[in-house]
């Protein structure tokens, strides 16, 4: 019996199981190492090699091989998945030396090391469940957390025969030291805090240096922090999780520098400002990028590891915020620093302290230098991502056809990943052109539907905007109820030229809606200026749909019935979906709320307050939920994960708070046991069901 769509969405992790990722190219070009579970089901992710001449792929890691069937992750593990929105299992991260001779990963909490030649993988003594391991260049050594301390084990790679030799975990002359050692259960040494994992895609704490002699640590003093506890109330036996939240307004976790020598020797290197972006170890030196608290001001320094003294070598401000770009800083190969700054309206490329891309070319990351050579992402149209390189004064594209592409660039060898409204899936080709010569499967499932998409420019700001219909309805032939479904915040987009974007948003189609997923102000894609129209006003996105459904209904008359227009969403989404029935019920008839931020104060530091500011400015009144209880006369579904440590239940529990003292009817879901990610296949699948139930109640909908 073939799958429903909502039971396969769940099976395969929303299609990404069987996709191709975190790719490794050898610096000579001929290889590369990748990540990918052996179907479009399988949730245990394995790690690959691909011999670029031939094409020939080889399984290099199975973790069932290795007896990880039932993995047992230690708790940091768990938040690291759960901050990364890892939904898999198995190998879901690995590092490698410089060389790409070897690959360390973790898995239940065990160290394991790969010769990527040979593709023997031998588990290693640890003095605990292992999080992060990273190898160090030259491949003699290897890093890891455990119990918040930072150990590095030296790899013994002579022979593994005799009376000293565990046929499982090598040689016992395998060295390991610990370098720090937490003073007390609130600080780490190598992690990324909170803040930095959410909010700023950092999710390591620790650098080796280029020889392997000493790495740059990250102290994390978690005990300014406000405590929360998270509790599960379907299971009272068990005790309340205790976490470390930091609420907007309050104080973040201490983040202190360090490098540390094999020796255990320490040299502090100081910073001034709020947030550790990031560092770069590389042999032009030691590099950090920090931001202020109001996030303002962005640093990039130089660091003396001898001395920890710091040299200024560029700052950036913006009276709005000064964005975190992928990929930056890094160098060319004679040192000259490869950035991203804002100028002239543009997102730009900066290579040397000149800006090298045209302003109306929205860099969105730095992906790879190869060389002289810079490999980058970015967008002329919004909808569009594609792949460029700078290499000595000229400009070239890597990709033209119409999707969303991603990459790699290694020993003049480079890899495109790419999605389209016309391919299923994802497609990834490895060689030195743009067309590729050797090619790295996908083994993804087939949706079972076709996404049929119009990417359109819908109300007076010309809003990026999708609609899609029915396979079976006839355009013109009568009225569909509406499901707007959007996310509409800032710092993503939903509207993107990938089929796997609208698998979703086509079923619901399929049910018979017709459907509109629209960017808001604040979405990336479009320059500087359109991101930040956002700043101090979360309720702009809902004008902005507003907007966006006024202008579809213009462009499709008669297929749109605007006296039944409904809107569901997740997260900024799901605070979007509240807002919209709260204060426009004149065109929002009902509404689907998952894991809504409802109290902006209840909100994390970093994110809050980029857009909204410090609470004490007086901006939050406007966009909280919390005070519209009253005005509620349309139905709202509220779902919330009572395990969701990112959005915590409370936002969700608050608003039907005020709307029980008001007298206002609505529904709440709480889900026990589940995150922000809801990973969980049968939550997942009637989740689906559950809301497409409540909203053909509440727009009448037969049939």
């Amino acid at each position: 019996m073939t799958e429903s769509f909502p039971r396969l969405h769940a099976r395969t992790r929303r299609f990404t199981l069987g996709v191709p990722r975190n790719f490794t190219i050898s610096p000579d070009g001929g290889r590369v190492i990748f990540l990918r579970t052996r179907s479009g089901t399988d949730p245990v992710t394995c790690l690959w090699e691909l011999d670029v001449a031939s094409g020939a792929e080889r399984l290099v890691v199975d973790p069932l091989a290795l007896g990880a069937a039932d993995e047992d992750l230690p708790p940091e593990e768990r938040a690291r998945r759960e901050r990364s929105r890892e939904s898999a299992g198995g190998v879901v991260a690995y590092a490698t030396d410089q060389e790409v001779r070897q690959a360390v990963f973790a898995l239940s909490g065990d160290l394991y090391l790969a010769d990527l030649a040979s593709g023997e993988a031998r588990r290693l003594p640890a003095a605990g469940p292992v999080i992060d391991p990273r190898i160090d260049p030259t491949g003699a050594r290897v890093a890891y957390v455990t119990g918040g301390a930072l150990h590095v084990l030296e790899i013994n790679t002579g022979p593994e025969t005799g009376p000293e030799t565990d046929a499982e975990t090598g040689p016992e002359t395998d060295a390991d030291t610990s370098l720090a050692e937490p003073e007390n259960n609130l600080i780490t040494y190598g992690l990324a805090e909170f803040i930095a994992a959410e909010e700023m895609n950092r999710m390591r704490g620790y650098w080796w240096s280029p020889s392997g002699d000493r790495l740059l640590v990250a102290r994390v003093d978690e005990s300014p922090v406000a405590l929360w506890h998270i509790a599960d109330p379907a299971n009272p036996d068990r005790p309340p999780v205790q976490q470390r939240y930091p609420a907007a307004g309050t104080a973040n976790a201490e983040v202190t520098l360090h490098v540390i020598g094999l020796d255990g020797a320490r040299t502090a290197v100081p910073f001034e400002q709020e947030y550790l972006v990031t560092a770069v170890w590389d042999a032009h030196g030691l590099a950090i990028v920090t931001l202020s608290r109001d996030q303002r001001t962005m640093r990039l320094l130089s660091a003396d590891p001898d001395t920890g003294e710091t040299t200024l070598l560029r700052e950036d401000t913006d009276p709005a915020w000064v964005d975190i770009v992928p990929g930056v800083p890094a160098r060319l190969s004679d040192g000259t620093l490869v950035w991203v700054a804002d100028s002239d309206g543009g997102h730009r490329l900066v290579v040397g302290g000149k800006p090298v891309t045209p302003p109306s070319l929205q860099v969105r990351a730095v992906l790879d230098v190869d060389g002289d050579t810079v490999l980058f992402s970015a967008s002329g149209e919004p909808t569009e991502i594609h792949l460029w390189t700078y290499t000595a004064g000229t400009l070239s594209p890597v990709t033209t056809e119409p999707g969303v592409h991603s990459g790699r660039r290694a020993g003049g060898v480079t890899l495109v990943a790419r999605q389209s409204l016309d391919t299923e899936g994802t497609t990834v080709t490895v060689g030195p052109g743009s067309g590729g010569a050797a090619s790295i499967r996908s083994l993804a499932e087939r949706p079972g539907l076709e996404p049929r998409v119009s990417l359109v420019r819908a109300g007076e700001r010309e809003l990026s905007t999708a609609v899609l219909l029915p396979s079976w309805h006839v355009p013109g032939s009568g009225p569909l109820p509406v499901l707007m479904d959007p996310y509409g915040g800032p710092h993503a987009q939903r509207v993107l030229s990938a089929r796997r974007m609208f698998l979703e948003s086509q079923w619901w189609a399929e049910q018979g809606f017709a459907v509109i997923v629209a960017e808001g102000r604040g979405t990336p894609g479009r320059g500087p200026a359109f991101e930040r129209e956002i700043l101090h006003d979360f309720t702009m996105s809902l004008q902005d749909q507003v907007d966006a459904l006024q202008g579809v209904a213009a462009l499709h008359p008669g297929d749109l019935d605007l006296s039944r227009v409904a809107i569901r969403g997740w997260s900024f989404g799901g605070y979007l979906s509240a807002l919209a029935v709260l204060r426009r019920p004149d065109v929002f008839h009902a509404a689907v709320a998952g894991a809504p931020v409802t109290d902006w104060r209840l909100y994390d530091t970093c994110y809050t307050e980029r857009y909204l500011g410090h609470p004490d400015e007086g901006h939050y009144e406007r966009s909280s939920l919390l005070g519209d209880a009253e005005k509620l006369e349309r139905p709202l579904l509220l779902i919330h994960g009572l395990a969701d440590d990112n959005v915590v239940a409370a936002h969700t529990l608050r608003l039907s708070s005020a709307l029980l003292a008001a007298g206002r009817p609505h529904t709440v879901l709480p889900l026990s046991g589940v995150t922000h990610m809801t990973p969980q296949e049968v939550v997942a699948e009637n989740l689906l069901l559950l809301q497409l139930d409540f909203l053909r109640k509440s727009l009448s909908i037969t049939g």
